[in-house]
């Protein structure tokens, strides 16, 4: 649909398109983290827990922020599991339990693989014009993951127990 929102049909699908593959890869991510923090254990299962649970309603908020903005530029958000399959660049976990390392790991990555394609797309949007494209990638989606990973990795850091 063209809306009256001061950007060119071309600028407008563009940006759908590379919204829609964060959104596609968001909604993989937040259902890693509903996995692994179902999944957690260990010395700090309970830390992690929370941390977890906290970080997948982030990413609840972000999946309906980023499938708004293409609902609002004329588009049509990726929201059917099988198109978020097909699309998503982030690799399928395995079945089952992984180490706990593991999962912190796989969450790592796959907020890699957003923040890699939020900064290349809030570079090019910003090119065609859309403002409004780039400020939710940079100040929801970037920040967010940001944090995010920071947190995660901050649980991956070898630090003894105890000091001797």
């Amino acid at each position: 649909r063209q809306l009256p929102i001061g950007l060119s049909h071309d600028a407008r699908m563009y940006s759908c398109q590379r919204l829609n593959q964060v959104l596609a890869d968001s909604q993989i991510l937040f259902a890693l983290y509903k996995k692994h923090h179902w999944l957690m254990r260990g010395p700090t299962f309970y830390q992690l827990h929370l941390l977890l649970d906290k970080h997948a309603g982030e990413q609840l908020v972000l999946i309906d922020t980023v499938a708004e903005r293409v609902q609002t530029l004329g588009g049509v958000a990726v929201g059917d599991p099988r198109q978020v399959a097909e699309i998503t660049k982030i690799s399928r976990p395995p079945n089952g339990v992984e180490e706990v390392p593991a999962m912190l790991s796989r969450l790592l990555e796959a907020h890699e693989t957003i923040l890699i394609e939020a900064h290349d797309a809030a570079s090019r949007v910003e090119e065609m014009g859309d403002d409004g494209t780039n400020d939710l990638l940079v100040s929801d989606v970037i920040r967010t993951g940001e944090l995010q990973a920071w947190f995660l990795a901050e649980h991956l850091v070898d630090t003894p127990l105890v000091h001797a």
